[in-house]
């Protein structure tokens, strides 16, 4: 799956689970800032990462958990901002995982949705 912006996360285990992670780029978001609201433009088809993707949604009781692990946050990094949900893309099998709690918003899946299509869109100063 794709590589994980400042927001995302994966967990597998064994040496085929390595090999996965390595092919995988994951993104796991922190928090959704007001600006989250906001409208935005989309990139254009050819700057996309993928435009057509098979998308399955993975809710878990442990999303930041989950999601810190997967983008290799210290203990400390994870505590202090948790991720609320991520987003893990394959842009070879064109296949997007995302991960939120069990409580969710629509923000939040939207969010992550479109880093399926989009990679890491965030600046990189923000989250």
């Amino acid at each position: 799956m794709g590589k994980i912006h400042p927001l995302n996360s994966l967990r597998r285990s064994g040496a085929m689970g390595v090999a996965l992670f390595a092919l995988l780029s994951m993104v796991g978001c922190q928090s959704l800032p007001a600006k989250e609201f906001e409208t935005f433009t989309p990139m254009a088809i050819e700057k996309r990462r993928m435009d057509e993707v098979k998308v399955r949604w993975l809710v878990r009781d442990d999303v930041a958990q989950y999601c810190a692990k997967g983008m290799n946050m210290s203990q400390e990094q994870a505590f202090l901002t948790p991720p609320v949900a991520c987003a893990m893309w394959s842009v070879a099998a064109k296949e997007c995982t995302v991960i939120t709690g069990s409580k969710t918003t629509h923000t939040a899946l939207g969010h992550e949705l479109r880093h399926c299509f989009e990679g890491h869109f965030h600046p990189k100063t923000g989250s």
